[in-house]
């Protein structure tokens, strides 16, 4: 999409092409009222910056969205077919889909929720000791990483869309 097309669109048709970049009201709403934006790297800037920090019912509303690491987002969507596409650099050997499966395991009984890490430019590896090294977390560390990761990948989702 051209950025003159999204700077010129009603409200309604702005916020529906933002939507599968992060599914925040907030963040939505700020995005949509700020327009025009002279350039794409203004447009994300502001985006990065609009409503940091995600507040903890926007994260996990947000979370609503993603599949677990390493699991292959179904569905046509905007968002399956995001996800599918930033995770498709990763090495899913059947030892690393069990390191996965495991630490996603973990993850989830520790703090209820799936582990959320941005995918693109990142090795398996380098997720995987993401993964142990989040565990060590408290809630509070994890909820500010989980929204900052949100934000990143929000940030490299409206890049793709552009």
């Amino acid at each position: 999409m051209e950025l003159s097309h999204f700077n010129s669109l009603e409200a309604v048709g702005a916020s529906t092409v933002l939507r599968p970049c992060l599914d925040v009201e907030r963040w939505i709403d700020s995005i949509v009222a700020n327009r025009p934006y002279a350039s794409l790297e203004e447009l994300v800037d502001h985006a990065e910056n609009a409503v940091a920090p995600l507040k903890i019912a926007e994260i996990d509303a947000a979370l609503a969205h993603h599949p677990r690491i390493g699991e292959r987002a179904q569905g046509g969507s905007t968002e399956a077919t995001l996800s599918r596409d930033e995770q498709s650099g990763l090495n899913l050997e059947d030892s690393i889909m069990a390191a996965l499966k495991a630490g996603n395991k973990n993850y989830e009984e520790r703090f209820d929720r799936v582990f959320l890490i941005r995918a693109a430019g990142r090795s398996s590896e380098q997720i995987l000791a993401e993964l142990d090294r989040r565990l060590e977390n408290d809630e509070a560390t994890e909820i500010r990483e989980v929204g900052e990761q949100l934000q990143q990948i929000a940030a490299l989702r409206l890049s793709a869309l552009f």
